[in-house]
């Protein structure tokens, strides 16, 4: 039973994780594109984004802290000695980006850069890189995503 829980826990974590990338990613920064001037772009992103982060931490809190109990429970240790289990490598990497992201660079770094940058009149450059990130970083998420659900269900 204790599986079952935290698989699903595990799911629906990673569900509204990447799910808010893709929303992010796919929505709101064509959204801020269209509807402000490049130097506006940046301080509209970092007000709708702001909204956005606490939740985003809990959601890749939860599936990290579910993800290792499975490993644990499961004694799955193994399986990161194998190449045929690639997208459990996939899933702890695109974890650990995540984590660092939201939980080390952007409070402790990121934050105070953009403060200073929203001053800038050539922030929309600032804005055109996050978005250019946030694809990257979501192309990687639904790769993963497809490999680990493929790969746990025998692909």
């Amino acid at each position: 039973m204790d599986l079952i829980l935290a698989r699903a826990l595990h799911v629906l974590s990673v569900l509204l994780w990447i799910g808010g990338v893709a929303f992010v990613t796919t929505v709101l920064f064509p959204a801020v594109r269209r509807a402000h001037p490049g130097p506006a772009r940046l301080a509209a992103f970092i007000q709708f984004e702001g909204w956005f982060a606490p939740q985003a931490r809990i959601a890749v809190a939860l599936a990290g802290l579910s993800g290792l109990y499975m490993v644990v429970r499961l004694d799955a240790w193994d399986r990161f000695a194998s190449p045929r289990f690639w997208w459990m490598h996939a899933m702890v990497c695109l974890w650990l980006i995540f984590a660092l992201m939201l939980f080390v660079i952007e409070p402790f770094v990121l934050h105070r850069r953009l403060a200073k940058a929203v001053e800038d009149p050539d922030s929309g450059r600032l804005f055109d890189r996050m978005e250019r990130l946030h694809r990257v970083l979501l192309a990687l998420s639904l790769i993963t995503v497809f490999g680990a659900v493929a790969g746990s269900h025998g692909l």
